[in-house]
């Protein structure tokens, strides 16, 4: 052979040994291919089945790019110098708690509090739904887990991902990666989830209420209600200050008239540009090599379980308050009270109305909607001031 068709060959082979397709061949490669029909999968859920797409896909194409082997994406930067990888460097702003509140003041521009201020009793709704943070927690540390992992999984039962980063960063920044997938996942299949818990816990006849519309609430309440809710939450959970206060800013930015431009942009082009980056990151934490464990899924199944809990805790107190009602409340309004606005409200105004088409359960739900999302930012609160 000639010292050129040599050298040739030598190229050739370096080549296809440094690709990436050999690594799907050594040692635990085919997890990867697990990984990427999983990222395929979810794709197809956002794409054809439309499942939260904005959430999603993102979440997926990051799954897929950290699965292709030897890309390189999420490697961190050496002490050398040398530059990490592009996705590494988005993740950050998960890591260090930056990104969360800053969607929670997103939320919080979006949120129409008027629900909650008009139907007070909402709040219980919200509450109850929380139910499944502390079960998961209790069964996290009879797994053996540390009480700041049994925290950050508990988390998830709320269905707020960014809730779920915050605490985490701040409890067991070890097991984010996890922690971050399950929540967001759980919370883009919500429609899948949550309705045969529904419709398990209640009656044709339950399902089909019609409840009677909600008063209207002055711009002076909506005014005065994030920031007495800012007073009265952080004072007594100071460790609620990021979330809550970046949520009631963001709300107060909408209710007051007098920041339009700022409250658009927020709701707007700084939403879109954070869920890129918090779905992009956080699908591409889950590496084969180190997602596809025995832990991660205990951490998987103690989220889901958590988020049915949570479900079906708003559902029953829903059913119990319609008693007491003498059947003026859907209980439907109840599964609602998980954090995932509006996602969470529109399942229980679509489950109502297969019942009774002349049904709309949307701004009742949205009442429970909102108080969830206070209420998981109280549980996170209550478990950093523990174990913070």
């Amino acid at each position: 052979m000639s010292s050129f068709m040599q050298s040739l060959y030598e190229i050739f082979s370096g080549l296809i040994a440094d690709s990436g397709f050999m690594l799907f061949f050594q040692g635990d490669g085919y997890k990867y291919f697990i990984m990427i029909a999983v990222a395929i999968f979810f794709m197809y859920l956002a794409i054809v089945k439309k499942y939260e797409p904005l959430l999603l896909l993102p979440i997926a194409f990051g799954m897929l790019l950290a699965n292709l082997p030897g890309a390189g994406l999420m490697a961190e930067p050496s002490k050398d110098g040398t530059v990490g990888g592009l996705i590494w460097y988005i993740y950050q702003g998960d890591a260090l708690g930056i990104f969360p509140p800053l969607i929670f003041l997103g939320v919080g521009v979006m949120t129409d509090f008027g629900p909650l201020i008009a139907n007070p009793k909402s709040l219980l709704l919200g509450a109850s739904a929380q139910l499944g943070i502390f079960v998961a927690f209790l069964g996290a540390l009879l797994l053996g887990m540390s009480p700041y992992e049994a925290a950050s999984i508990g988390i998830i039962g709320g269905a707020d991902g960014p809730t779920a980063i915050y605490t985490t960063t701040k409890l067991a920044p070890h097991i984010l990666s996890t922690v971050a997938v399950a929540a967001y996942s759980y919370m883009a299949l919500i429609p899948i989830i949550q309705p045969p818990i529904m419709k398990l816990l209640t009656t044709k006849k339950e399902r089909a209420i019609k409840m009677e519309q909600l008063r209207p609430v002055s711009k002076t309440e909506k005014i005065i209600f994030p920031v007495l809710v800012s007073i009265l939450v952080i004072l007594i959970l100071p460790s609620t200050a990021s979330l809550i206060g970046m949520l009631m800013l963001g709300n107060l930015l909408k209710v007051s008239g007098v920041t339009e431009k700022i409250a658009h942009h927020a709701s707007e082009a700084l939403m879109y540009i954070l869920s890129l980056c918090i779905g992009l990151s956080v699908g591409a934490t889950t590496n084969a090599a180190t997602f596809l464990t025995l832990d991660t899924l205990k951490v998987l199944a103690l989220g889901l379980f958590a988020f049915m809990v949570s479900t079906a805790g708003g559902v029953l107190l829903g059913k119990l308050m319609c008693k007491l009602s003498g059947g003026k409340i859907n209980p439907l309004i109840g599964a609602a009270g998980v954090s995932a606005v509006p996602m969470a409200a529109r399942v229980a105004q679509n489950v109502g109305k297969e019942e009774n088409p002349n049904n709309y359960l949307l701004m009742h739900a949205m009442g429970p909607n909102v108080a969830g999302v206070i209420g998981s930012a109280v549980a996170a609160g209550i478990f950093i001031a523990l174990f913070g």
